[in-house]
């Protein structure tokens, strides 16, 4: 994929993700391109379902399988050609998850030091001894300062016990 085609594609994600932000949710979005087709957009969706596994390169597995099912496709190979664009480097839940799915590529903004999979915290593919494609930086000031001005509000549905020290819940 060239550049052009990854920045096309990762705009399309950050708008997702910015649907996020305006949602209340960690603004997070990934489309998944098949055949340089988007067949998947997701974006968290965690606060909203009450469901720590609801993010969006989940949300799109389950949209992949849902378009294999109804255009009768072997989704195993449908994944092996799947890019996935993503505004934050997967965590260690979604890398796995990509890499046991062996997609084309994943090609996401910016580092996730918290939780990455793709090398920030832990390195997936080792585990898996994939061979996924691993594109970083693609946007990844716009995804970062998506992250920073959602980390600056107050998340509601985080415990009293869990709120950072110096911030007061909001009433």
């Amino acid at each position: 994929m060239a550049d052009n085609e990854r920045i096309k594609w990762m705009n399309i994600a950050l708008s997702k993700a910015e649907e996020s932000f305006k949602a209340g949710e960690v603004p997070v979005g990934c489309i998944f391109i098949y055949k340089n087709e988007i067949i998947a957009s997701g974006n968290n969706t965690v606060n909203e379902t009450k469901n720590a596994t609801r993010h969006a390169e989940i949300i799109c597995i389950d949209e992949v399988i849902n378009y294999c099912q109804i255009n009768k496709l072997d989704y195993q190979q449908v994944f092996n050609d799947i890019d996935v664009v993503v505004t934050v480097e997967p965590c260690i839940m979604c890398a796995a998850a990509l890499h046991q799915l062996q997609v084309n590529s994943i090609i996401y903004g910016c580092q996730n030091d918290r939780f990455g999979g793709c090398g920030s915290v832990l390195e997936v593919s080792g585990i898996y001894q994939s061979s996924v494609k691993i594109i970083s930086d693609v946007k990844g000031d716009e995804a970062m300062s998506l992250l920073k001005n959602f980390y600056k509000g107050d998340n509601p549905n985080v415990p009293v016990d869990k709120i950072k020290k110096g911030r007061k819940k909001k009433d």
